[in-house]
């Protein structure tokens, strides 16, 4: 009977080997070196998603890293490699993505157990390949896949029941700073608890959004050097990813779009306005839209609603997956979101709204994210679902007081949720932590990420 796989130190790893056991060493640290806009960051940086990913390895024979490039996918894998415990090929080497493209059976018979390969995606017949060699032995742990775009839908068939899926997003400022991140998981206690001591300056809240979370974008300095980075990394995906995964005659649409998305963000997506925009038939828009979130620059945020027969906005809005990213595409640095106090709210929502996906990946609690809007205008920016169905209502505001009229939305929710309705918080730019009635609180923003 094969054993269960587990992950194990060097130290025992030569006599565990020879029991077969499929091993995976301790991992979870990107190496960067940078200077953060509010001190030195250590070279090494734990990733917060590594504790859930070393879960799953332990007990899923594939498992698949996936998320948008530069955010430490690759580095993960080959620090994992370098251990001794696994084969490590990636197919972004031309010689390596022919074998993996032409023989696949053979490349995957060729490797050694447990193995990684990086930049699956660009070869989606693996997918197969992978399948008949998890079924012939079911041990967890076999395969690591990373890849920069969200699997095809073939591989993910092909796969359905041995992968477990994991994405691996920008730097969360958690993980920057080096703090454990419990938002979600205090929104759902019994008691809101509100760590002392995260009062962060609105100037310091601003260099944060736009830092963004791209370790080799941070390293740069602000400004022309960074501009110059953002522009290289769109320009790379959409010339290499987006071409790999569809045949496209006009790509110089794609950062046209990517631009207009930009200036549309935390709002309700409306494709025939986007099309009409941008010169585009609703249907190609449709499709160039899908590539942007299959390569991880745009997210899909859904509306929630109670019931069908709720008379609720059932349109997702649409949020960039990096603020760093969202500033260069916006052309706007600290001093002009500090000045235009409207643009500020919306991309301070959408700084938010990230950081708080960037959570459910390693939050106790198994949650999902909408925003909640009715056809009065009722509206709330987030709300986090539990599995039990039960409801945090998040409200972002980009001012450093606030007021009764602020929670109108929550309240809204929480007449509709009924007794689903845990809380409502107000995030904004103040330093005090206020009640605002029952279930209802104002908390500083840096409470997000501590």
């Amino acid at each position: 009977m094969l054993k269960q796989s587990r992950f194990v130190n060097a130290a025992d790893g030569s006599i565990r080997a020879m029991l077969g056991e499929v091993m995976w060493p301790e991992i979870g640290h990107v190496v960067v070196d940078f200077q953060p806009h509010h001190g030195t960051i250590p070279a090494m940086i734990p990733r917060h998603a590594t504790t859930h990913l070393r879960d799953a390895l332990a007990d899923t024979p594939v498992v698949y890293l996936q998320g948008a490039r530069q955010t430490g996918k690759s580095t993960l894998a080959r620090r994992l490699a370098e251990r001794g415990f696994a084969s490590y090929s990636t197919l972004d080497t031309a010689a390596v993505l022919a074998a993996a493209t032409d023989d696949p059976d053979g490349f995957i018979a060729g490797l050694s157990r447990p193995a990684v390969i990086d930049e699956a995606q660009r070869a989606p017949a693996l997918a197969v390949a992978i399948k008949a060699a998890v079924d012939a032995d079911r041990r967890a742990g076999r395969f690591l896949l990373t890849g920069s775009a969200m699997p095809l839908p073939r591989p993910a068939e092909s796969l359905a029941g041995r992968m477990e899926l994991h994405t691996l997003w920008p730097l969360s400022q958690g993980e920057i700073d080096g703090t454990p991140e419990t938002f979600i998981d205090r929104l759902f206690a019994a008691e809101l608890a509100t760590p002392r001591g995260t009062e962060n300056p609105e100037n310091e809240v601003i260099d944060r959004i736009c830092a963004g979370g791209y370790p080799e974008a941070r390293a740069r300095r602000a400004g022309r050097r960074r501009a110059a980075w953002f522009d290289a990394y769109i320009d790379a995906i959409v010339q290499r990813d987006v071409r790999e995964l569809a045949n496209i005659d006009r790509l110089l649409d794609m950062p046209r779009l990517l631009g207009l998305l930009a200036s549309r963000t935390s709002q309700l997506i409306n494709h025939a306005d986007l099309a009409r925009t941008i010169g585009l038939p609703r249907s190609t828009l449709k499709r160039y839209f899908a590539l942007l979130e299959t390569t991880f620059l745009v997210r899909r945020l859904p509306a929630w609603f109670a019931n069908i027969g709720q008379r609720l906005a059932k349109a997702p809005k649409v949020m960039l997956v990096d603020t760093g990213l969202l500033t260069h595409l916006l052309e706007v640095d600290a001093a002009r979101l500090r000045r235009d106090r409207t643009l500020l709210g919306h991309v301070l929502e959408n700084f938010v709204a990230m950081e708080v996906t960037k959570q459910l990946g390693w939050c106790e609690r198994r949650c999902r994210l909408f925003h909640f809007r009715t056809e009065s205008g009722a509206e709330v920016d987030l709300v986090i679902e539990d599995r039990a169905g039960r409801l945090v209502g998040v409200e972002v505001k980009s001012t450093a007081t606030l007021r009764g009229r602020d929670f109108a939305g929550l309240k809204a929710l929480a007449e509709i949720a009924g007794d689903r309705f845990v809380r409502g918080v107000a995030v904004y730019l103040g330093t005090e932590v206020v009640s605002f009635g029952k279930a209802l609180h104002g908390l500083p923003m840096a409470q997000v990420w501590t």
